[in-house]
């Protein structure tokens, strides 16, 4: 994944060009994170026997080009995920480097899904960084201060963002949504989430000429089972 800024420039060396690695749950070496004791002893916390790694991530942010494109909006992660319960998503996220830029709004989990687009931004936004419509900009925050190594879970209906990264270097980090096996599908047609939906069907059309693929289609191709049984998801 790139940065919209940079995306059609050839003249942006080598790692700079790149802000993401998706999906990286094939890659052995990088599938180790997933696996690891140290993160697995927290999700087991859970009570969940069968775990699915979701959606694995490599984010390497370069520094913000100046149109301010590196940062994500105040968003939920459930909004992309066409699958529930909530309380049986966690999202798992370590530092590679120290991280500024992380915003997180407390207690903003006990809530609900909210509504989400693209914000109204000048210098153009990142695909699919959706963000909060009603967010409200006086909710209390924090900036989490993380060093290389620290990791933090999440619940996927935390609000939270990212500022750009004003640093000369990079913003490292791997991540990972674990979910119970026995989680189940959801239909986001009509839903607030039909938007993503729709979006992530047309990439999927077009990049891998599939007609008949769903939303949750595109989720169950992703998914590795790190432990226990495959059962639903």
């Amino acid at each position: 994944m790139r940065d919209v800024s940079i995306a059609k420039s050839e003249f942006i060396p080598d790692q700079k060009a790149i802000s993401k690695l998706q999906d990286i749950q094939e890659e052995p070496e990088l599938f180790r994170y997933y696996s690891l004791p140290q993160c697995l002893k927290y999700i087991l916390l859970f009570h969940w026997s069968n775990i699915m790694a979701m959606h694995t991530m490599l984010i390497n942010k370069p520094p913000d080009t100046g149109n301010r494109t590196s940062r994500h909006s105040m968003h939920q992660d459930l909004h992309y995920f066409p699958f529930c319960p909530a309380d049986r998503i966690v999202w798992s996220w370590t530092a590679m480097e120290k991280v500024h830029s992380l915003v997180v709004l407390p207690g903003s989990h006990h809530g609900t899904l909210k509504e989400h687009n693209y914000p109204e931004w000048e210098g153009g936004v990142n695909k699919m960084y959706h963000g909060v419509r009603d967010y409200d900009p006086n909710h209390p925050r924090v900036h989490l201060e993380m060093e290389k190594g620290d990791t933090l879970f999440f619940h996927p209906l935390l609000t939270h963002g990212s500022e750009m990264n004003q640093k000369q270097g990079f913003r490292k980090a791997i991540s990972c949504h674990y979910a119970g096996a026995n989680c189940y599908s959801i239909d986001v047609r009509g839903t607030t989430q039909e938007n993503i939906g729709q979006e992530v069907y047309e990439i999927a059309a077009s990049k891998y000429a599939v007609e008949d693929a769903t939303f949750e289609d595109t989720w169950a191709v992703r998914g590795r089972l790190v432990q226990g049984d495959r059962t639903n998801l």
